[in-house]
């Protein structure tokens, strides 16, 4: 017999690519439990369904840094409450990162992949499980869009959960209308300028010296970024040609308020209207 839920949860992280950086993603998450009925006839209540596996979920992978640990261009400083990561790119750059333990999923692979990130769920999940649950399928998926989308990582200081994390991030769609008609082509120049961008505020910019590990050596021009939040200490080095410095947090409010006041700059006296999404389903609107 055989359990299904769809569109259980939501998974906003990011993950390290020797290509790409950084990759904020959003996965709609699908689940199907095979096994026998228990006392109740069931196997299992939709309520506990729906509680207890987004709870694994969330606590494994949902606003963290997926880190291919098996890849070579990758190596791991453990520490009893900080881990640091450092990732040499494919242009011979590094992304350096020294954070929270909670801030990361490390997964044993060279890649990260759908398939790899659903392999481990249901791993982790099916560990959890009543005895009378036998298998278990996860499906992540990708929200359809048929507009241009870009995809962003970035942290919130001032959060008191988990979007305080130095390196998660969303696959987010964006809507512009100008004079309340929608304009493709600015959508698509956003989409193009915060293609696999970092997002950091202006006030959490550090000095390369006050980092507290060896930074890696080479030309490339890096940012620096750190900051004190109620998970932790966290400290981020990047090329800075991959990120985007902007003046205020990078809530997904004042994303929408950035992208509406750099585009009014641009056109004069038109109405601007900027729908900014954050992951799926969700965001803010802003309108000058």
């Amino acid at each position: 017999m055989k359990l299904f839920v769809r569109d259980l949860t939501v998974i906003d992280a990011s993950y390290l690519d020797a290509a790409r950086g950084f990759v904020g993603e959003s996965y709609q998450v699908d689940i199907i439990l095979q096994g026998s009925l228990n006392e109740q006839s069931m196997i299992l209540d939709f309520s506990l369904v729906k509680k207890q596996i987004k709870a694994i979920i969330d606590a494994e992978v949902d606003h963290k840094l997926l880190v291919p640990h098996a890849s070579e261009d990758c190596s791991v400083i453990f520490e009893s409450q900080r881990t640091q990561v450092n990732f040499k790119l494919n242009d011979n750059s590094v992304i350096q990162l020294k954070c929270p333990n909670e801030a990361y999923c490390f997964l044993e692979s060279e890649i990260i992949s759908i398939e790899l990130l659903e392999t481990y769920l249901e791993q982790v999940i099916l560990l959890q499980l009543p005895e009378n649950i036998v298998d278990l399928e996860v499906k992540l998926r990708n929200e359809q869009i048929d507009t241009p989308y870009y995809h962003y990582t970035h942290g919130l200081k001032k959060h008191d959960g988990n979007c305080q994390r130095i390196a998660h991030g969303h696959r987010s769609k964006i809507d512009i209308f100008i004079n309340d008609i929608y304009n493709k082509e600015l959508v698509q120049d956003w989409a193009n300028r915060w293609k696999d961008i970092y997002l950091v505020s202006r006030e959490d910019i550090i000095e390369k010296s006050d980092l507290s590990f060896i930074v890696v050596k080479n030309n490339i021009d890096k940012l620096c970024s750190a900051y004190h939040a109620p998970q932790g200490y966290f400290e981020l080095l990047m090329p800075a040609h991959r990120a985007e410095v902007l003046p205020k947090d990078t809530t997904v409010e004042e994303l929408a308020n950035y992208i509406c006041e750099q585009i009014k700059a641009r056109i004069g006296d038109d109405k601007v209207t900027v729908y900014a999404y954050e992951g799926i389903g969700k965001g803010a609107i802003a309108e000058l």
